[in-house]
């Protein structure tokens, strides 16, 4: 039995308009929390207005956009290519980098609106929720963070996106996502990673309908395309 709207207190999700985040926008909803939505703009293709009317359509109170694109170059892109960060010699560290930011702006609009909870979308065995996590908890202690997918109840009701899926169609949640290609993706003005579905079997080879800032390696052409970057102390301008 689902719980009045709003008794629970407010909540502001860290809102993608992908699978997973609509269906926790309406899940919330269902446990009896009222629920702002909220987007950041780091460089990635996004149709903003879909994705807030599709947030309104759904449930939510309230939909933030946030263009931080020029936060994230200045204040976190550059410095780690500066330092040459590159975890474990090979992951290039593109999509935790965008975190801080966007963390640091839905606290910031959390404390505005006067919500009691912040939430997020990711995995409960990643990286990503301590990212967030430990900067919620940086900025704002008093702040409650709900993590759906280390709550029992919601995994055991999703146990895969092929229940999410049936969820946001009797939700009436229109996705991107489709069973006929079942993964996700994270993309910033500098990276875009793939996971989930049937890229969690490391025996199943990448289709190549799924790259979207390159082309299958083995379709890439043979002649390099060469460019110029002019640098001022030490910084990319031009």
């Amino acid at each position: 039995m689902s719980a009045a709207p709003g008794s629970k207190g407010k909540v502001l999700l860290a809102y993608s308009g992908g699978l997973d985040t609509s269906c926790i926008l309406v899940w919330l909803i269902e446990q009896g929390y009222e629920v702002l939505a909220y987007m950041a703009n780091v460089g990635q293709e996004e149709d903003f207005d879909a994705a807030r009317e599709k947030a309104l359509k759904v449930g939510a109170s309230k939909v933030f956009i946030e263009d931080l694109r020029r936060e994230l170059v200045e204040e976190l892109v550059i410095p780690t290519i500066q330092a040459n960060a590159v975890y474990e010699a090979v992951y290039l560290l593109g999509t935790s980098v965008a975190r801080p930011v966007i963390a640091r702006s839905q606290v910031a609009i959390a404390q505005r609106e006067g919500c009691t909870h912040v939430s997020h979308g990711c995995t409960g065995k990643g990286n990503d929720q301590v990212r967030f996590e430990l900067a919620y908890y940086a900025l704002d202690p008093k702040l409650k963070v709900i993590a759906p997918w280390r709550i029992p109840e919601f995994y055991h009701r999703f146990p895969g996106r092929n229940a999410l899926l049936a969820y946001a169609a009797e939700k009436n949640v229109p996705v991107s996502q489709t069973p006929s290609k079942p993964w996700s993706t994270d993309e910033n003005l500098f990276h875009i990673s793939y996971e989930a579905g049937i890229l969690e079997d490391p025996n199943v080879t990448p289709p190549k309908d799924m790259w979207k800032l390159t082309v299958d390696p083995e379709e890439a052409p043979n002649t390099p395309e060469r460019i110029t970057i002019e640098f001022k102390a030490g910084k990319p301008v031009r």
